[in-house]
């Protein structure tokens, strides 16, 4: 009885270190690689992209880069809306991903959900738009210089010397890092120039919203020669209201335009000289967005925690169809 016994005893005790292997390798390697498979499990929050013919290609980027294939198991969140992508945030964080990638509708609002996130061992990346945040809650924030993006914009137009500046400025949705770095590089040269901002409205990125605040502006008689839209579908909506009115714009006519993020269709329309400056925002984030993952993932430090995209201006003097084909999106 008591050999029986004993043999019992021992019996347990190998499968309690079984077990107890087992179960250490297995939660480590979960640990490692993100998920059992050896996956990377992200979190990607982005606005909708259907937003704009930017953010349609930077979502497509973007799910082109984060897939099985490439190592990552990648779940997706849209919204224009800053306190619907903090509650996709939030359920991020409770599925337990590996990295929290986001591209904020607004710059303020997001030290608490990262402070989560941080505090569940969760990584952070911002992309496309930086936040006002405590630069210790995210790893790194790759993005365009917007106010540079706004004072290369107006700097052009400064150096067209044009006999007055009368400017309808129509402006991204409010508190978004675009609008205010676009808002900021205009105002800053406009205001030592002395230039006359005859109408400063959001249309929220929206070309039926632009073209009615230039239709207003149209119907109140006020004097303008230069639209300063924020995106390429503002300044079409504006074009719109333009030409229902017959008034001219491009190149040496009444009035000079101006958008931004280089769309393939824009692009056309400023070779052929309907309008006058277009401003490149790079959509293609996703390749430095998985290089720094990997560096992580290597235990390697970050040297630049803000990575700034390589971005251009053209003017409907200059561009070429290589550069449409190149640049266009």
């Amino acid at each position: 009885m008591k050999k029986k016994l004993i043999s019992v005893l021992l019996a347990m005790a190998m499968v309690f270190a079984l077990a107890a292997c087992g179960g250490g390798g297995e939660s480590k390697e979960a640990s490692d690689s993100g998920s059992a498979d050896g996956l990377i499990k992200v979190g990607i929050i982005n606005n909708d992209p259907n937003e704009s013919g930017y953010r349609t290609a930077n979502d497509k980027d973007l799910k082109a880069k984060f897939t099985e294939e490439n190592g990552y198991d990648a779940s997706f969140a849209y919204s224009l809306k800053n306190d619907e992508q903090i509650t996709a945030a939030q359920k991020f964080i409770q599925d337990g991903v590996d990295y929290l990638i986001l591209s904020a509708a607004d710059v303020s609002g997001w030290d608490g959900v990262l402070q989560d996130a941080k505090d569940a061992g969760i990584r952070v990346i911002l992309f496309d738009r930086t936040i006002k945040a405590d630069p210790s809650l995210y790893e790194a924030s790759i993005i365009s210089d917007m106010d540079k993006e706004g004072k290369d914009a107006a700097n052009w137009l400064k150096n067209q010397k044009l006999d007055s500046y009368n400017i309808i400025h129509l402006q991204g949705t409010m508190g978004s890092a675009a609008q205010q770095g676009r808002t900021s590089g205009l105002n800053t040269v406009a205001k030592k120039e002395g230039w006359n901002i005859v109408s400063q409205q959001t249309a929220d990125w929206n070309a039926e919203k632009a073209q009615q605040i230039v239709q207003s502006a149209i119907d109140a008689k006020k004097k303008f020669n230069v639209i300063y839209a924020e995106n390429d579908d503002m300044a079409k909506g504006a074009v719109q209201a333009l030409d229902k009115a017959r008034i001219s714009h491009g190149v040496g006519k009444d009035v000079v335009i101006i958008g931004f993020d280089c769309n393939k269709w824009a692009l056309e329309e400023l070779k052929a000289k309907k309008w006058n400056y277009d401003g490149q925002c790079n959509p293609i984030q996703a390749g430095y967005i998985d290089n720094v993952i990997k560096k992580l993932q290597k235990g390697e430090k970050i040297e630049e925690k803000t990575i700034y995209l390589e971005e251009k201006g053209f003017d409907a003097n200059e561009i070429t169809d290589e550069d449409i084909s190149k640049y266009g999106i």
